[in-house]
Protein backbone atom coordinates (compact mmCIF):
# COMPACT_ATOMS: atom_id res chain seq x y z
CA UNK A 1 0.00 0.00 0.00
CA UNK A 2 2.76 2.44 1.03
CA UNK A 3 4.75 1.51 -2.06
CA UNK A 4 1.83 2.41 -4.31
CA UNK A 5 1.38 5.76 -2.54
CA UNK A 6 5.10 6.50 -2.90
CA UNK A 7 5.01 5.75 -6.62
CA UNK A 8 1.97 7.99 -6.99
CA UNK A 9 3.75 10.87 -5.25
CA UNK A 10 6.84 10.38 -7.40
CA UNK A 11 4.74 10.58 -10.56
CA UNK A 12 3.12 13.79 -9.31
CA UNK A 13 6.52 15.31 -8.54
CA UNK A 14 7.79 14.33 -12.00
CA UNK A 15 4.76 15.95 -13.65
CA UNK A 16 5.22 19.14 -11.63
CA UNK A 17 8.87 19.22 -12.66
CA UNK A 18 7.95 19.01 -16.34
CA UNK A 19 5.39 21.80 -16.01
CA UNK A 20 7.94 23.97 -14.17
CA UNK A 21 10.58 23.36 -16.85
CA UNK A 22 8.06 24.19 -19.58
CA UNK A 23 7.11 27.50 -17.95
CA UNK A 24 10.76 28.30 -17.27
CA UNK A 25 11.57 27.65 -20.91
CA UNK A 26 8.94 30.12 -22.08
CA UNK A 27 10.13 32.76 -19.63
CA UNK A 28 13.78 32.35 -20.62
CA UNK A 29 12.87 32.48 -24.29
CA UNK A 30 10.96 35.71 -23.82
CA UNK A 31 13.94 37.30 -22.05
CA UNK A 32 16.89 36.29 -24.19
CA UNK A 33 15.51 35.89 -27.70
CA UNK A 34 15.65 38.63 -30.32
CA UNK A 35 14.21 38.97 -33.83
CA UNK A 36 10.81 37.34 -33.74
CA UNK A 37 9.48 37.59 -37.29
CA UNK A 38 12.53 36.19 -39.04
CA UNK A 39 12.71 32.91 -40.94
CA UNK A 40 12.70 29.87 -38.66
CA UNK A 41 10.62 31.36 -35.85
CA UNK A 42 7.30 29.96 -34.66
CA UNK A 43 4.11 31.85 -33.89
CA UNK A 44 1.85 30.32 -31.21
CA UNK A 45 -1.28 31.89 -29.73
CA UNK A 46 -4.61 33.12 -31.02
CA UNK A 47 -7.64 35.29 -30.37
CA UNK A 48 -9.05 34.68 -26.91
CA UNK A 49 -12.03 36.99 -27.46
CA UNK A 50 -13.52 37.53 -30.90
CA UNK A 51 -16.86 39.20 -31.56
CA UNK A 52 -18.65 39.58 -34.87
CA UNK A 53 -21.83 39.00 -36.78
CA UNK A 54 -23.56 37.70 -39.89
CA UNK A 55 -24.88 40.38 -42.24
CA UNK A 56 -27.46 38.01 -43.77
CA UNK A 57 -29.54 37.70 -40.61
CA UNK A 58 -28.21 40.36 -38.19
CA UNK A 59 -26.74 37.80 -35.83
CA UNK A 60 -24.02 38.23 -33.21
CA UNK A 61 -21.27 35.72 -32.38
CA UNK A 62 -18.53 35.19 -29.81
CA UNK A 63 -15.65 32.76 -30.40
CA UNK A 64 -12.06 31.76 -29.64
CA UNK A 65 -9.41 31.16 -32.32
CA UNK A 66 -6.18 29.30 -31.48
CA UNK A 67 -3.54 29.37 -34.22
CA UNK A 68 0.07 28.41 -34.92
CA UNK A 69 2.40 29.28 -37.79
CA UNK A 70 6.02 29.06 -38.93
CA UNK A 71 7.97 31.85 -40.62
CA UNK A 72 8.99 30.44 -43.99
CA UNK A 73 10.78 33.71 -44.72
CA UNK A 74 11.30 36.99 -42.91
CA UNK A 75 7.94 38.56 -41.95
CA UNK A 76 5.87 35.82 -43.69
CA UNK A 77 4.32 33.06 -41.57
CA UNK A 78 2.28 30.07 -42.80
CA UNK A 79 0.25 27.83 -40.49
CA UNK A 80 -3.24 26.87 -39.43
CA UNK A 81 -6.07 27.99 -37.19
CA UNK A 82 -9.24 26.66 -35.61
CA UNK A 83 -12.18 28.71 -34.40
CA UNK A 84 -15.21 27.72 -32.36
CA UNK A 85 -17.99 29.84 -30.96
CA UNK A 86 -21.66 30.59 -30.45
CA UNK A 87 -23.92 32.56 -32.78
CA UNK A 88 -27.17 34.24 -31.68
CA UNK A 89 -29.58 35.45 -34.35
CA UNK A 90 -32.55 37.76 -33.88
CA UNK A 91 -35.60 35.70 -32.98
CA UNK A 92 -33.67 32.42 -33.25
CA UNK A 93 -31.97 30.03 -30.88
CA UNK A 94 -28.17 29.83 -30.49
CA UNK A 95 -26.04 28.16 -33.14
CA UNK A 96 -22.46 26.90 -33.31
CA UNK A 97 -19.98 28.51 -35.68
CA UNK A 98 -16.64 26.96 -36.60
CA UNK A 99 -13.65 27.15 -38.93
CA UNK A 100 -10.71 24.83 -39.66
CA UNK A 101 -8.02 25.57 -42.20
CA UNK A 102 -4.68 27.13 -43.12
CA UNK A 103 -3.75 30.75 -42.52
CA UNK A 104 -1.00 33.15 -43.61
CA UNK A 105 0.30 36.35 -42.06
CA UNK A 106 2.64 39.09 -43.31
CA UNK A 107 4.23 41.78 -41.11
CA UNK A 108 5.03 45.32 -42.21
CA UNK A 109 7.68 47.67 -40.87
CA UNK A 110 10.92 47.03 -38.98
CA UNK A 111 11.70 43.36 -38.38
CA UNK A 112 13.64 43.79 -35.14
CA UNK A 113 11.82 44.71 -31.95
CA UNK A 114 14.55 46.24 -29.83
CA UNK A 115 12.45 48.19 -27.36
CA UNK A 116 9.36 47.29 -25.29
CA UNK A 117 5.93 48.45 -26.40
CA UNK A 118 6.78 48.52 -30.12
CA UNK A 119 3.91 47.92 -32.55
CA UNK A 120 3.85 46.06 -35.88
CA UNK A 121 1.16 46.13 -38.53
CA UNK A 122 0.26 42.87 -40.26
CA UNK A 123 -2.24 41.38 -42.67
CA UNK A 124 -3.78 37.92 -42.13
CA UNK A 125 -5.65 35.63 -44.51
CA UNK A 126 -7.33 32.25 -43.97
CA UNK A 127 -9.17 29.70 -46.10
CA UNK A 128 -10.77 26.37 -45.26
CA UNK A 129 -13.94 24.70 -44.00
CA UNK A 130 -16.40 26.77 -41.97
CA UNK A 131 -20.03 27.30 -41.18
CA UNK A 132 -22.85 27.94 -38.73
CA UNK A 133 -25.31 25.30 -37.54
CA UNK A 134 -28.27 25.39 -35.14
CA UNK A 135 -31.25 27.56 -34.27
CA UNK A 136 -33.10 26.62 -37.45
CA UNK A 137 -30.31 27.68 -39.81
CA UNK A 138 -27.16 26.24 -41.32
CA UNK A 139 -24.43 27.29 -43.74
CA UNK A 140 -21.49 24.96 -44.35
CA UNK A 141 -18.81 25.09 -47.00
CA UNK A 142 -15.73 26.99 -48.08
CA UNK A 143 -14.78 29.93 -45.89
CA UNK A 144 -12.12 32.58 -46.53
CA UNK A 145 -11.13 35.69 -44.62
CA UNK A 146 -8.80 38.66 -44.88
CA UNK A 147 -8.03 41.63 -42.68
CA UNK A 148 -5.47 43.91 -41.00
CA UNK A 149 -4.09 43.62 -37.50
CA UNK A 150 -1.88 45.38 -34.98
CA UNK A 151 0.63 43.61 -32.72
CA UNK A 152 1.67 45.42 -29.52
CA UNK A 153 4.89 43.86 -28.16
CA UNK A 154 5.06 43.85 -24.37
CA UNK A 155 8.57 42.37 -24.74
CA UNK A 156 10.66 40.90 -27.55
CA UNK A 157 8.70 37.64 -27.75
CA UNK A 158 5.15 38.29 -26.56
CA UNK A 159 2.63 40.54 -28.29
CA UNK A 160 -0.96 41.53 -27.63
CA UNK A 161 -3.03 41.77 -30.81
CA UNK A 162 -6.06 43.42 -32.29
CA UNK A 163 -7.32 41.85 -35.53
CA UNK A 164 -10.20 42.98 -37.76
CA UNK A 165 -11.24 40.46 -40.41
CA UNK A 166 -14.07 39.81 -42.82
CA UNK A 167 -14.95 36.16 -43.56
CA UNK A 168 -17.13 34.90 -46.41
CA UNK A 169 -18.72 31.43 -46.27
CA UNK A 170 -20.16 29.84 -49.42
CA UNK A 171 -21.95 26.50 -49.41
CA UNK A 172 -25.18 24.65 -48.92
CA UNK A 173 -27.73 25.42 -46.23
CA UNK A 174 -30.09 28.18 -45.22
CA UNK A 175 -27.88 30.85 -46.80
CA UNK A 176 -25.74 30.11 -49.82
CA UNK A 177 -23.37 33.00 -49.05
CA UNK A 178 -22.74 34.55 -45.64
CA UNK A 179 -20.49 37.52 -44.84
CA UNK A 180 -19.18 37.50 -41.26
CA UNK A 181 -17.04 40.46 -40.10
CA UNK A 182 -15.40 40.19 -36.69
CA UNK A 183 -12.96 41.89 -34.34
CA UNK A 184 -10.58 39.80 -32.25
CA UNK A 185 -8.35 40.44 -29.23
CA UNK A 186 -5.56 37.98 -28.44
CA UNK A 187 -1.88 37.32 -28.00
CA UNK A 188 1.02 35.59 -29.77
CA UNK A 189 4.28 34.05 -28.55
CA UNK A 190 7.26 34.20 -30.93
CA UNK A 191 9.87 31.47 -30.42
CA UNK A 192 12.86 30.24 -32.48
CA UNK A 193 13.14 26.56 -33.36
CA UNK A 194 16.02 26.09 -30.92
CA UNK A 195 13.92 27.25 -27.95
CA UNK A 196 11.07 24.91 -28.82
CA UNK A 197 13.53 22.01 -29.01
CA UNK A 198 14.97 22.92 -25.61
CA UNK A 199 11.48 23.01 -24.07
CA UNK A 200 10.59 19.66 -25.67
CA UNK A 201 13.81 18.03 -24.42
CA UNK A 202 13.25 19.36 -20.88
CA UNK A 203 9.73 17.92 -20.81
CA UNK A 204 11.02 14.50 -21.87
CA UNK A 205 13.61 14.36 -19.06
Amino acid sequence: MYTAQLLYLLRKISLMKKVFLLLTGFCVASLVSQAQTQKGYYLIGGNIASVGGNTNEKSFNLKIEPKAAWFIQDDLAIGGQVSFGLDAGRGRGPAINYFVGPMARYYFGEQQVNTPKQTRLFAEANAGLGGTNGGGRSTNGFEAGLGPGLAFFVNENIALELLAKGNITTGGGTHGVAFKPHLGLGFQIYLPTSKLKDIRDNIKK
